[in-house]
């Protein structure tokens, strides 16, 4: 077998072949100047972790970032304290978004504030048309999006709730509550006694192991 320098020096060489190719073409338009640098700074934290994306991206104390979850607009996002971002999420906060402390937006969760269906309709789907549509969406503290779900633009979603993983949320969601499907409705209270049955499970799970 090869050494780690053979290896790396191969690869190298196949990065700079790649790069030299004329029909490797990088476009020097207005658009590309302001997303390239975005790119970069998604590619380099690959080799981050959890809290160092999450400072990189300006998130607070606590909070964590896994990889390839994508925070769209991060100056537009109003995140409390240790939040969790996990794999695969994509959190637009184009339009405007805030998170509370301690939620956890699951892998492969998405978060929107904006809609562009209207630009297909009209029959404009160019970057920058007149028909896209942004409007603020909050999440509470203490919020649990389990994933895959999708939150619409312009929801609120109030605090200490449970996202039941395959939800789409279209509308707003009160306190302490457990919501799930498509659209999602609420399930139940979360309540003392909900709480208490909850922390029976993780312990009777931890004497099991």
């Amino acid at each position: 077998m090869r050494e780690q320098s053979e290896l790396k020096a191969e690869l190298l060489t196949v990065m700079r072949e790649l790069w030299s190719r004329e029909d490797f073409c990088l476009s020097d338009s207005e658009r590309s100047a302001r997303l390239r640098p975005e790119i970069i700074r998604r590619l380099l934290g690959l080799v981050m972790t959890d809290d160092e994306r999450a400072a990189d991206l300006g998130l607070p104390a606590g909070c964590r970032v896994r990889e390839s979850a994508k925070i769209i607009a991060p100056q537009n996002l109003v995140c409390g304290q240790h939040c969790w971002f996990g794999e695969n999420s994509m959190t637009d906060a184009s339009g405007g978004l805030s998170i509370g402390d301690h939620t956890t937006i699951a892998s492969g969760v998405f978060v929107w504030t904006h809609s562009s269906a209207l630009s297909n309709i009209m029959g404009n789907n160019e970057p920058g048309n007149p028909w896209i549509r942004r409007t603020a969406t909050s999440i509470g503290h203490r919020v649990f999006i389990g994933g895959p779900s999708v939150i619409y633009p312009g929801v609120k979603i109030g605090n200490g709730v449970v996202v039941m993983p395959m939800s789409v949320v279209v509308g707003d969601v009160p306190d302490n509550v457990v919501v799930a499907g498509a659209p999602a409705k609420v399930l139940r209270a979360i309540d003392d006694a909900w709480i208490q049955s909850a922390l029976n499970n993780v312990e009777a799970s931890s004497e099991g192991n």
